[in-house]
């Protein structure tokens, strides 16, 4: 594979004010879940020490920044998210001692934190579900959560019909009779944001963390924390009939939800550099995920258009020519994202027969029917995906990255329903298939082992023999490997980034994707299979080698021009 001119230096500067507290606006950040992703103690859970042991990973990878999904005490009814305390580590994962370690390891060598916040539930276990359960009717500890009278003779059906995120009811029954309302599973009880205790108790939680060093926050469905619950609900069908773009909507991406981040903003601005987030939000256009990335409020927010996208090419084009466009109207950068906690992974979901405008997730079929391999083009896509990864990296704003994607992992679909974590498998939820277990398995360190490295005792799901062909100890050596290749990608990218703009190129080939960044940095895919010919220059890295000096179908390639 080409290698990158000695001369090339990087263009970015580093140190001044400006630049710290604008280093998220074009980072790599990789996600780690901490339960899979190393475990020190040999319990089956990866844990704090074990991400700590693994910086020297994360620092040769050439991220930016990671962020970790929930560590928080949780009873797991929903992977961490069901959160008891959001100001403590789950003892099975560590001590507030073994984070201050972590923090401090990471940011030794230039890595950032960023932490997962899960503003719009508690769990069932939270010392205030448990007080407001304990208190009487219209108390001001049931006003905390939002609990009403149940319709019936006595109460005995719920408030309204409305269904839960993961399947089942939405409202769960009470001892005393009344029912509270849960989007999720019933372990995750919805706070009443209309409480200013709530809200203080939130703005606490950000300082604590920013504290103890953490840069960010990433804002678990941020878009559902204001209700407007009337005294008649609505029913689901109607609910189905009503805008979600007008910021009305009585569940979801209300307008007032923006003046509960305008002063999270506040706390974040009391630190120096200001702490950043990002806003989880699924909303129905562009002009709505604006508003949760403007500068008043969290400043950036997730675009998950090519996480749903086809491997294809107008596809792309459509999907960042609109979401640049969204970023001008706020300032912001956008995010790119392929894969995550939530979906299957990308290298399985190219490898599949492409959806063609179906209304179903890339993968959930695949999934549902227990992920025959045979079924699944298992080298093409990783081929698609290191084509599609190595275009994103190349864009102006932040990258996201799923731990695991750099060793080329697979879904893993066939996890016995016995060995299965995740409540939308258990309630019925059509989640990709069979939930989202499969892209949470524990990472494969070594090829061989009980748990091929993550541990010393196994793992808390079930990895299968193929995971040993994947292992990061064996690719650390091979120059060929994925793990490779996103090394050297990491680190072009890190040299190359000059600016927050981009210009597309015309091809006058349909299949093919040509866009120019500042510098002389050009990045060029190939959507189809017959290979194309590049522009002048030298050609600095390429997801496949080139054919004659042509690139190959379904890769791409960065050039200096």
């Amino acid at each position: 594979m080409p290698t990158v001119a000695a001369e090339l230096q990087p263009h970015h500067q580093g140190d001044s004010p400006a630049d710290e507290a604008n280093w998220w606006r074009q980072a790599a950040v990789y996600q780690i879940y901490p339960r899979s992703f190393a475990d020190s103690n040999g319990d089956g859970i990866g844990d704090l020490p074990g991400i700590t042991a693994k910086v020297p990973y994360l620092k040769e990878l050439g991220v930016d920044a990671v962020w970790l999904s929930p560590f928080y005490p949780s009873a797991l009814a929903d992977g961490g998210y069901d959160v008891d305390d959001y100001r403590a580590v789950d003892p099975k994962i560590g001590t507030l001692q073994d984070f201050d370690g972590m923090v401090a390891a990471l940011h030794a060598v230039g890595i950032r934190v960023i932490v997962d916040i899960v503003p719009n539930h508690s769990s069932n276990r939270h010392a205030w579900f448990r007080e407001a359960l304990a208190a009487p009717k219209g108390s001001r500890a049931r006003d905390r959560y939002h609990f009403r009278d149940g319709k019936g003779m006595n109460g005995e059906l719920p408030p309204s019909d409305w269904v839960a995120a993961f399947g089942g009811p939405a409202w769960s029954r009470t001892p005393d009779g009344q029912w509270y309302l849960h989007t999720f599973t019933p372990e995750q009880p919805d706070w009443n944001w209309d409480n200013p205790e709530v809200r203080q108790d939130f703005l606490a939680t950000l300082g604590f963390w920013s504290d103890r060093g953490v840069d960010g926050f990433r804002v678990d469905v941020a878009n559902l924390l204001v209700k407007d619950l009337a005294e008649d609900l609505p029913s689901r069908a109607e609910l189905e009939l009503m805008d979600r773009d007008s910021g009305t909507h009585p569940l979801a991406d209300r307008d007032e939800v923006h003046e509960i981040y305008a002063e999270w903003r506040k706390v974040f601005n009391e630190y120096q550099p200001p702490r950043f987030a990002v806003a989880e939000a699924w909303v129905e256009s562009p002009v709505r995920r604006a508003k949760y990335a403007s500068p008043e409020g969290l400043g950036q927010a997730f675009s998950f258009d090519l996480l749903v996208a086809d491997f294809d090419a107008g596809q792309f084009r459509r999907i960042i020519s609109a979401n640049l466009e969204q970023v001008r109207l706020t300032g912001s950068t956008s995010t790119w994202v392929f894969s995550n906690h939530d979906v299957a992974r990308h290298a399985t979901r190219y490898g599949l027969e492409p959806l063609k405008g179906r209304k179903v997730k890339q993968g959930t079929e695949w999934v549902k029917a227990g992920g025959p391999r045979e079924t699944l083009d298992i080298d093409g896509g990783i081929r698609r995906a290191k084509a599609a990864t190595q275009f994103m990296l190349g864009l102006p704003g932040s990258a996201y990255l799923y731990q695991g994607e750099e060793l080329g992992l697979h879904e893993v679909a066939d996890i016995p329903a016995d060995a299965r974590q995740d409540p939308s498998f258990f309630r019925g939820a059509e989640w990709d298939g069979l939930g989202r277990d499969g892209c949470r398995v524990p990472l494969p360190w070594e090829p061989d082992g009980p748990s091929f490295g993550f541990g010393a005792n196994g793992a808390h799901l079930p990895q299968p023999a193929w995971f040993a062909d994947y292992a990061a100890s064996s690719q650390d050596s091979d120059a060929g490997s994925t793990l490779a290749f996103y090394r050297k990608a990491l680190a072009l990218r890190r040299l190359l980034q000059a600016g927050e703009s981009m210009v597309w190129i015309e091809t006058g080939n349909a299949d093919v994707l040509h866009f120019a960044r500042p510098g002389g940095w050009h990045v060029l895919t190939n959507f189809g299979t017959e290979p194309v010919d590049l522009p002048r220059g030298e050609v600095l890295l390429s997801s496949v080698p080139l054919n004659n000096g042509r690139l190959p179908g379904e890769a791409t390639a960065w050039i200096r021009v």
